[in-house]
């Protein structure tokens, strides 16, 4: 029999992908879950009943890879020092698991001689795009097969589906919610939320709950565009994102309520949890002001929605993004200090200080009490020269000009 290695998230679509694939594509599957933080208490255990549950819905085999680390350092912290925020306010947090992924699923087809991978999203989502060109881009001799786009089937009828075939899941029809997560952030769709003149139910949010009664003070420590460490304590690029995560969450910080603009072409309303992402990046940001020299910082912010657009729309492995990523790791070279970030409940959050063994503030230059070094008869002549391509216009051409 042909084989195809499936995109395995444990939920509802993929469960049902996992049989609707056995009885319409005479196909062994095989399911690969690929562990990007989805599950902030995910244990052993837990990866166990979801490896159980696609054994259960037909897979011949079920493997789960732990790609935690990967994703942080190669992914998020990519993100990180693009300042990567599409349409300048999502920071991508789908968007950055799926190239991880589809990494790890033309692996398994290459190691079980696989004829395709398949995913279980819709037709309607940005994800199809991110597994299709990413896949297509590594191997472009696998097929990919999208069971979603095929049996046109709703929520409730897969749960119907599920119930039919004995496969255990954890959505019914009164909770109808569609939410994806990773160690970046927390989409949630569907039910109520597609209503974009309706406020979103509060108990929907689970990564940012007010328990902070103060505010809440971090000091991130950056070298060369990447997070390193938090108050002083160097620690590794997952638990860092995550311990920001809980820091900035307990204040409420970190909530995204926005309308956006779908590859395919619709606009969808969406909400998000993301206190680390967004913590991070706001720092990052903040201490590229003090280390970036002017034209360098204005050229980057230039590039830098193409980056989360590239990324956004699939294009994780295009040649257009590596090009763009040797432009940011040239630029992050003197990025390196520490950035004093303060959250406050419920919800605000924003920088604080900040400093830099490479800062080009230089406080002679900027100050204007005693100890200014600035060349003020210098500024006459920068000024005169600076506007004459103005004056002379003005002069010949301009609306202001003395009449001959």
């Amino acid at each position: 029999m042909r084989r195809v290695v499936l995109a395995y998230s444990g939920g509802l679509d993929t469960s049902v992908a996992v049989r609707w694939l056995i009885e319409h594509s005479d196909a062994e599957v095989i399911a690969v879950a690929v562990d990007v933080g989805q599950e902030a208490d995910a244990t052993v255990d837990s990866w166990e009943a979801i490896r159980q549950r696609a054994l259960a819905a037909g897979a011949v085999e079920a493997i789960v890879v732990d790609a935690r680390q990967e994703m942080a350092e190669e992914f998020c912290f990519a993100a990180v020092r693009a300042n990567a925020r599409y349409e300048g306010k999502y920071p991508l947090v789908s968007a950055l698991s799926r190239p991880v992924i589809v990494r790890h699923l033309v692996r398994a087809a290459r190691e079980h001689g696989a004829h395709a991978v398949a995913h279980g999203c819709t037709a309607k989502g940005n994800d199809q795009v991110r597994f299709e060109v990413g896949t297509r881009a590594l191997a472009p001799d696998l097929d990919v097969i999208a069971p979603a786009r095929v049996w046109g089937l709703t929520r409730e009828q897969c749960v119907e589906y599920a119930a039919k075939w004995d496969i255990p899941i954890t959505v019914t029809k009164e909770k109808v919610y569609s939410i994806d997560e990773n160690l970046w952030g927390k989409s949630i769709e569907c039910g109520v939320l597609e209503d974009p003149w309706a406020g979103p139910p509060e108990d929907i949010f689970t990564m940012t709950k007010v328990t902070a009664d103060a505010p809440v003070d971090v000091v991130v420590g950056f070298e060369e565009g990447n997070p390193v460490s938090l108050d002083g304590q160097r620690m590794d690029a997952h638990d860092l994102i995550i311990r920001i995560g809980q820091l900035a969450g307990s204040t409420g910080f970190g909530r995204l309520n926005v309308v956006e603009n779908r590859r395919v072409g619709i606009k969808s309303r969406e909400i998000y949890e993301c206190p680390g992402a967004l913590a991070l990046l706001m720092a990052h940001a903040d201490l590229e002001d003090l280390t970036l020299e002017r034209d360098l910082q204005h050229e980057k912010a230039r590039l830098e929605p193409r980056w989360a657009e590239l990324v956004y729309d699939g294009m994780w492995f295009s040649p257009l993004k590596q090009a763009l990523d040797a432009f940011v790791t040239e630029s992050q070279r003197h990025v390196t200090g520490e950035v004093k970030v303060r959250f406050s409940p419920p919800g605000a959050g924003g920088v604080v200080g900040r400093r830099s063994p490479a800062a080009l503030y230089d406080l002679g230059l900027a100050t204007y009490e005693t100890g200014d070094t600035f060349r003020h008869e210098d500024a006459e002549g920068f000024v005169r020269l600076w506007g004459l391509g103005v004056a002379t216009w003005a002069a010949r051409q301009g609306e202001g000009r003395a009449e001959s």
